[in-house]
């Protein structure tokens, strides 16, 4: 198997042998830095909504606790793969989506009822699953990464423009400037080490303390915070709405994509099968556990590739010590100083943080695609794609207000867009027309061969 970087890979840790108990705890607090949308989306989110700081804090909990269910589902019984799973950017933009316009409850029980209908297309019975079976038109390089770029390029509007705050706007453009230095700095001279992989959450923390400094922070909230509590059932109110199921649909199957490209590179790296019943078993389990998390108000979950990431650079690639990092999560989960922590860190410093982030992914994106053949036939899809969907930002509100929901909370966002031609496009010119055209090349070139035997 090769790698990114092209080198086989070896794992000096196999994916079922056993650490001591300390080694599991260090390297799964390890993984744990490296889940920054735990630490950012429910905070952005928070603040587009214009949400107090409590829901925000508790938000921020509810995604601990997703994260650590399905990550324990995921190295246990279900995958037996080390996989961190966290919350991703497809479910972030469309909870941020449908919570503007019909609010969290509306927003988290559409979500739980799109998990729902994902369980049953993956039930890991024989061969009732089917979810494993459409893996090829939801996996190819040329789909999932310009997609990437795509929602990169959609998150750039929320960003840079947040640096600024509401007030103060010296000193939080300067701590926001801190905070970019700071984790350029350590992605830069880092190396293989937890200073480059907690490079963003050092940055958070360098960019607070200047914050405090020069700047007034107040996390008297943290004081006055539990220490342990449970989780509420659909704690924002339930509702569904079923323009909303269907953003669901499309970020789950987003997720879905990223999640399977994951499973091939562990299972290849571990020298271990990856058969669709296997993937159908990995699936339900993420669409199980995100299930639940909607259910308590935490975003839904994907494979992580900075957790991939980690395994391959330390070679340590035993699912017992990512199993460690999602008991680890649940435990922060249920502890409310922790989300209320993180709620108070300075907007402007989050926000500078998700920049680079936003970043991260698209160029994460342009990395994929370059291992595709850019003929005139992928061209076309991807161009296409690209170009359509990021153009949805800019539609005319007085055509998008006049639309029925169901298809105008589809054709707002670039990246539900783009799920659903990057998909349609790859399927009718690479799967069907490519080869109908390579045999009729074939033929063109037979042809003139047997007319001039003939003569």
């Amino acid at each position: 198997m090769q790698d990114t970087h092209g080198e086989e890979q070896v794992l000096t840790v196999g994916i079922e042998e056993k650490l001591s108990v300390g080694a599991n705890m260090t390297y799964g607090l390890q993984h744990l830095l490296a889940l920054t949308g735990i630490f950012l989306f429910p905070v952005l989110i928070g603040q587009a909504l214009k949400l107090d700081s409590s829901v925000i804090g508790y938000m921020i909990q509810a995604c601990f606790l997703t994260t650590g269910l399905v990550t324990v589902l995921q190295s246990g019984r279900m995958l037996r793969l080390p996989v961190v799973q966290g919350p991703t950017a497809a479910f972030f933009v469309a909870v941020l989506s449908a919570g503007a316009s019909v609010g969290l409850g509306t927003a988290f029980g559409s979500m739980a009822v799109a998990g729902i209908i994902f369980m049953l297309l993956a039930i890991p019975i024989r061969r009732l699953g089917l979810i494993g079976y459409v893996n090829k038109f939801i996996s190819p390089p040329i789909v999932y990464g310009t997609l990437l770029i795509i929602i990169g390029a959609q998150l750039a509007s929320i960003g840079l423009k947040n640096w600024f705050g509401s007030a103060g706007m010296g000193i939080n453009f300067i701590a926001s400037l801190v905070t970019v230095l700071c984790v350029l700095v350590c992605m830069v001279v880092g190396g293989n080490t937890i200073v480059r992989r907690g490079a963003l959450l050092w940055g958070i923390l360098i960019g607070t303390i200047f914050y405090s400094i020069f700047g007034t922070t107040d996390f008297s909230a943290v004081a006055s915070a539990s220490w342990f509590s449970l989780p509420g059932v659909f704690p924002f109110g339930f509702g569904v709405s079923i323009p909303i199921v269907i953003l669901m649909l499309l970020a789950f199957l987003q997720a879905s994509a990223e999640a399977v490209g994951m499973y091939t590179l562990l299972t290849k790296w571990g020298k271990q099968q990856l058969s669709n019943e296997r993937v159908n078993r990995g699936l339900f389990g993420e669409f199980l556990g995100c299930t639940l998390g909607a259910i308590f108000g935490g975003l839904g979950t994907t494979s992580y590739p900075e957790n991939i990431g980690i395994v391959r650079v330390s070679g340590i690639g035993s699912r017992y010590v990512t199993m460690t990092a999602g008991i680890l999560a649940i435990v922060l989960g249920l502890i409310p100083k922790v989300g209320m922590f993180i709620a108070s860190l300075p907007g402007p410093v989050l926000s500078a943080a998700s920049t680079i982030l936003f970043g991260i992914i698209a160029i994460s994106g342009v990395q994929m695609v370059s291992k595709v053949v850019w003929d005139e036939l992928n061209l076309v899809v991807a161009g296409a794609s690209f170009i359509i969907s990021l153009g949805t930002m800019y539609l005319p509100a007085e055509l998008t207000t006049k639309l029925p929901l169901a298809i105008q909370s589809v054709v707002t966002q670039p990246m539900l867009v783009g799920v659903v031609l990057l998909i349609g496009l790859n399927t009718i010119v690479n799967m069907w027309l490519r080869p109908l055209l390579a045999r009729r090349t074939e033929r063109e070139a037979i042809l003139p061969e047997a007319t001039s035997e003939v003569v």
